[in-house]
């Protein structure tokens, strides 16, 4: 095999790659078994045709089509093993020159894994902050729990500020209805905020069965920005009034919720709280250390293919958002008036930014011998099987490659956040608080 190299623009590479007859001679004999063990060749079973019986039913060409993939597969690893090249993704494959017995040439183009120095961990400077939590924070928390308790009693009077209403609206725009403003039994409760201010000011007062019309101004903030600024015109009917009764912030409220006592159930959420707050402190401090070494670490050009691979997660990923909001991309594309391409071009910082710090995280791991070892992976996959005992698509995840791989670079994303801590965090990162994991 012969081969000439070049370099070319955007982090790519190009081999012009030569595969003489005699080296591809095996993978032309192995093509033709496998074919014999899927044609019918006159006189042999499957799998059992000499070459030349093959040959002269299929013809030499079938051969050589078959045995492509593995002729160039093989004469692309041996060249860039030869020229020590770390690519990334597949290359692209053009094939110049095909016939049987003689020379096969193609060109293949292959993004290059750009190299990356880092820099002095010394010079890297972050703290952690104090953590604790406040007597209002746990407040908060009780009287959440103490919504979540409240009994509902179906009442005659009009509506009053702690009540909770069932209303139906429509909303409209210029007089014309708003798309996705109508709401059959919509519930509103009084006391707490509503995305709509001025809302609730309108329905006090009001008796069941009562209509009312006004008219409110959505916020500039609105996540439907078509709407946000706007004057709305509303239509409500009441169908419903409940008064609220809330349970008293006791010991019988705390036994209720699986504590002895009122101090016990408050001693539980403070814990749970600073630990919240521990696990904020230590992401914060993750984010810290990794956006100062982005910012002093020097890196090649980077080749599209891995910008373009964060895009498409990042897609997924708001795609999953609105998918738990019950938006479709369709509508969310609408309502910013963008297209597909429009949010890519959005995506290409962030995603250079999460390239760079993917390349950052395996570099620290190379130049510190971070290696995920067998006994780690173990334990990962029996915990993810543990926690999806009955998903059988867990199981079958779990068989293939490239989900192995995302768990071990899990793992290793792990092991580098912990080394850099320890070398960046006075004192290492088992004295500090704003690691609650370590403790």
């Amino acid at each position: 095999m012969k081969y000439e190299a070049k370099k070319l623009e955007k982090a790519q590479f190009e081999l012009n790659i030569t595969v003489e007859p005699k080296d591809y001679e095996k993978n032309m004999e192995k093509a033709a078994v496998r074919l014999s063990e899927r044609a019918a060749i006159k006189g042999f079973r499957p799998g059992k045709a000499p070459y030349l019986a093959v040959k002269e039913q299929l013809g030499e060409i079938k051969i050589l089509e078959e045995a492509l993939e593995s002729i160039v597969q093989g004469s692309f690893y041996e060249a860039i093993q030869k020229e020590k090249l770390e690519t990334i993704g597949m290359p692209q494959i053009t094939i110049e020159k095909m016939a049987p017995g003689n020379n096969l040439i193609f060109k293949a183009v292959v993004a290059l894994l750009p190299k990356v120095k880092l820099p002095d961990l010394s010079v890297i400077k972050v703290e952690c902050k104090d953590v604790k939590v406040e007597k209002t924070q746990t407040d908060e928390v009780l009287a959440n729990l103490q919504k979540m308790q409240r009994r509902e009693s179906a009442k005659t009077e009009p509506v009053a500020n702690e009540d909770k209403v069932v209303i139906d609206m429509e909303m409209f725009i210029d007089k014309v209805p708003m798309e996705g403003g109508q709401a059959k039994d919509h519930q509103v409760y009084m006391s707490e905020e509503h995305y709509i201010p001025g809302l609730t000011d309108q329905l006090v007062g009001l008796n069941k069965d009562e209509t009312k019309e006004f008219t409110l101004k959505f916020p500039k903030e609105h996540y439907q920005k078509q709407f946000a600024g706007k004057d709305v015109d509303f239509k409500v009917k009441v169908k419903d009034v409940f008064a609220l009764k809330y349970p008293e912030l006791n010991d019988e409220l705390a036994k209720t919720l699986g504590q002895e006592s009122m101090a016990k159930l408050r001693e539980l959420l403070e814990h749970n709280l600073l630990h919240e707050a521990e696990h904020k402190e230590g992401q914060r401090v993750e984010i810290a250390i990794l956006e100062q070494i982005l910012e002093k670490t020097t890196f090649e050009e980077m080749p599209e293919i891995l910008v373009n691979s964060e895009k498409r997660k990042m897609f997924y990923e708001l795609k999953h958002s609105l998918d738990q909001h019950g938006v479709t991309m369709e509508q969310y594309l609408k309502d910013l008036k963008k297209t597909e391409e429009d949010i890519a071009k959005d995506f290409t910082e962030q995603a250079t930014k999460r390239a760079k710090s993917a390349l950052i995280s395996r570099q620290v791991a190379l130049d510190n011998d971070l290696k995920v070892e067998a006994g780690e992976m173990e334990t990962e996959v029996k915990a993810i099987r543990e926690a999806c005992p009955e998903d059988k698509n867990v199981e079958e995840n779990l068989k293939k490659p490239e989900v192995l791989e995302t768990i071990a670079t899990t793992i290793q994303n792990r092991k580098v956040v912990e080394f850099l801590k320890n070398k960046v965090l006075p004192g290492g990162v088992k004295k500090h608080d704003c690691d609650h994991d370590h403790k």
